[in-house]
């Protein structure tokens, strides 16, 4: 699919600028991340420890006015037959256990923020699999017969293009329910996991099983961001098509399939990458905006986290902040990884240019 001259330019624009070297550095650190989760997350992403609720991140430290039972020599005041109550301040100190903190459960957000970058990047990834493999499908059909079939199929992207993505989504997941895949975890399942937790010496016979993996978003997500892929698509299968190699395949008698799996697809794989690697961002910001509303169905994401710390925004901001941080770094990666690919792949546009 890549030519040498396209690996050269790859190579090329990624030694001048270091912009696409951090973008990559970010990219390949939370695909990691999510792999190795197992193997590298402090606690189950479930496990709760009220007594630990709402413990800061290293570096922090709050204070909080609890009302408690006053009580003299060791016991409790009462007068006039009511217990006396006074107000006191309570400090929250870090700890090295749980380095980014503590949500209102007492669940170590490290750990949630490791997990949650597997749904977030799975959903991003087989989303925008599914998403480029329609569209393309689409994309190239009009654009190859043009006429009533580019007609046909290009009016309904158009009407998809109608409905704001969040509201199609919502909509969607409404009518269709919250399905969730459970996939075994081969780390856990075949013990490397505990092994190697034992080896470095953390717990033991906790984690996850299974990969939660929210079905219904990855297919709406899907639906929702074929119609770029398709209009992509159809723009080069249009140029394509008028081109020499492709007339002369046809005149020797290459079906209709072949000539679009072996000349048109191949020299329009470009910008549809380029599209790829910023629809993955895209399909991650809108796969969080579903956990947020709680109509992803999985219990450990991004998204979901944030909207368990709104209720304590005054006095715990680090449960929805920080994972907010990390889709924020994943995005910025990511399209810092479609730049480079614009830049190399796509002379033609003027990027930022090397740093």
């Amino acid at each position: 699919m890549l030519s040498p001259r396209t690996l050269r330019n790859l190579k090329t624009e990624l030694d001048r600028s270091l912009l696409a070297k951090a973008g990559i550095a970010i990219v390949v650190f939370m695909i990691a991340m999510a792999f190795f989760a197992p193997l590298i997350s402090p606690y189950s992403p479930g496990q709760q420890n009220l007594e630990e609720a709402r413990q800061p991140p290293l570096g922090f430290t709050t204070q909080e006015t609890q009302e408690v039972t006053k009580t003299e020599n060791g016991s409790v005041v009462i007068e006039d037959g009511t217990v006396v109550t006074e107000n006191r301040t309570v400090y929250n100190n870090a700890t090295l256990a749980h380095p980014l903190g503590t949500d209102g459960n007492g669940r170590d957000i490290l750990s949630r923020i490791i997990y949650g970058a597997r749904t977030s990047m799975l959903v991003g990834l087989f989303g925008t699999g599914l998403a480029a493999l329609v569209g393309v499908t689409v994309g190239l059909s009009a654009g190859y017969y043009r006429g009533t079939v580019d007609d046909a199929l290009m009016r309904t992207a158009d009407i998809m293009l109608a409905f704001p993505s969040l509201v199609l989504a919502v909509a969607l997941v409404g009518v269709w329910g919250q399905a969730t895949l459970r996939v075994p975890d081969p780390l856990v399942v075949t013990g490397f996991a505990d092994w190697w937790r034992g080896l470095v010496g953390l717990s033991t016979g906790s984690m996850p099983s299974d990969v939660v993996l929210p079905g219904t978003v990855i297919v709406v997500v899907a639906l929702v961001n074929w119609v770029w892929f398709a209009r992509v698509a159809r723009g080069e299968a249009l140029s394509v098509r008028e081109e020499e190699y492709v007339k002369a395949a046809r005149a020797l008698g290459a079906n209709d399939s072949r000539v679009l799996g072996r000349h048109v697809l191949p020299n329009a794989i470009t910008p549809i990458l380029v599209l790829a690697t910023v629809q993955v961002a895209a399909i991650i910001l809108l796969e969080s905006a579903l956990s947020f509303l709680g109509l992803s169905g999985a219990s450990v994401s991004w998204g979901f986290d944030i909207a368990l710390g709104r209720q304590y925004q005054s006095t715990s901001w680090w449960i929805s902040a920080i994972p907010g941080i990390a889709i924020v770094l994943t995005v910025i990666g990511l399209n810092l990884v479609g730049d480079w690919l614009r830049d190399a792949l796509d002379p033609g546009i003027e990027g930022e240019g090397g740093v």
